[in-house]
C-alpha cells in the first residue's frame, strides 16, 4: 500500500511537472477588415500558430461560414469571440450548435442562470469563457457605466464567482486580476482557466487596451491563454513577431513549471 500510495504521489508530481508548449497557448485575434485578409493571415503564420480567435469584426463577413469551416478542417483550434447573450433557452441552443461545429472556446455573458443554460449545451469538448471586464477598460469608464462603488478587480472577481458557480470553464480577464482570479479558484477548490488579452510586449506603442501586460508578466501572474491581436497582425513581419511572443511566452511557462 504504501508503494502504491508513493508511485500515485510520484505520478501526480509529474503530471503537475509537465511543459506547458505556449504554442498551445497563444490565440491570434484575426480582427481583420475582411475573410481574405484573415485567411491570408492565418496562412502566414501557419507554421507557429495553431489556435485562431474569430470574433465580432468577421461576424458578419462574407465568407466567414467558409473560413471557420476551414479552419476547423485544417485541425487548427478556434476560438469564437461572440460574447453569447440571450435568454438561456436560446443560449444552450447557440452553444450547442458551437459545440457541434467543433469550436474549441466560446464566450459568453450574463447572468449565472444564462451561464448555467450556456454550460448545459457546451458538450464535452467546448470550453466556456466568461467576460468580465473588457481589457479597453478603466475606473473612469466604470463610473460612467454607473458602477461607482466598486473597484475593477472587485467586479472582476464578482463575475468570475458567478462562473465558477455556475460550471464555465474559465474568465476572459486581464492580467493584472489573473492571480486573484487563481486564489479564488483555489479558494473553492475548483480550476477557472484564466484567458487573457490586452497583451502587448515591452516598448509597443499605446493603444486602446488601458489594463495591459506583457506576455511574461500575464503569464506570471497566472494567465493560462494569451489572445493576441494587431502586436501581431499589424506587424511589418507577423510571423517573426508571433515568434518572438511564442518564445517569451515559452520562457515565463518554463519558469513556472520548473518552481
Amino acid at each position: 500500500m504504501v508503494a502504491a500510495s508513493a508511485a500515485l504521489e510520484a505520478e501526480d508530481h509529474s503530471e503537475q511537472m509537465d511543459r506547458i508548449d505556449a504554442r498551445e497557448r497563444l490565440i491570434v485575434a484575426l480582427d481583420l477588415p475582411d475573410i481574405a485578409r484573415a485567411g491570408e493571415m492565418a496562412q502566414g503564420l501557419d507554421e507557429a500558430v495553431d489556435f485562431y480567435k474569430v470574433g465580432l469584426s468577421l461576424q458578419m463577413a462574407v465568407g466567414v461560414e467558409k473560413f471557420i469551416q476551414s479552419t476547423l478542417d485544417d485541425r487548427k483550434k478556434l476560438f469564437l469571440d461572440y460574447k453569447y447573450y440571450d435568454i438561456p433557452e436560446t443560449l444552450t441552443k447557440a452553444v450547442s450548435q458551437a459545440a457541434a461545429r467543433g469550436v474549441t472556446f466560446l464566450t459568453v455573458h450574463g447572468s449565472s442562470e444564462m451561464i448555467r443554460a450556456a454550460v448545459k449545451g457546451r458538450g464535452d469538448s467546448l470550453k466556456l469563457f466568461t467576460v468580465t471586464v473588457l481589457t479597453s477598460w478603466d475606473k473612469s469608464d466604470l463610473l460612467e457605466m454607473g458602477y461607482t462603488q466598486h473597484t475593477v478587480e472587485e467586479i472582476v472577481l464578482s463575475r468570475a464567482k458567478i462562473a465558477l458557480d455556475a460550471g464555465c470553464d474559465g474568465v476572459v480577464a486581464s492580467g493584472h486580476e489573473a492571480q486573484a482570479i487563481k486564489n479564488l479558484s483555489r479558494k473553492n477548490k475548483k480550476q477557472l482557466l484564466v484567458l487573457t488579452p490586452g497583451i502587448r510586449q515591452d516598448g509597443y506603442p499605446e493603444d486602446d487596451q488601458k489594463r495591459r501586460m506583457s506576455p511574461r508578466q500575464a503569464i506570471q501572474a497566472g494567465a493560462d491563454y494569451l489572445v493576441i491581436g494587431r502586436p501581431i497582425t499589424d506587424a511589418p513581419d507577423p510571423l517573426a513577431s508571433a515568434k518572438s511572443i511564442l518564445s517569451e511566452m515559452q520562457e515565463a511557462f518554463d519558469r513556472i513549471t520548473n518552481r
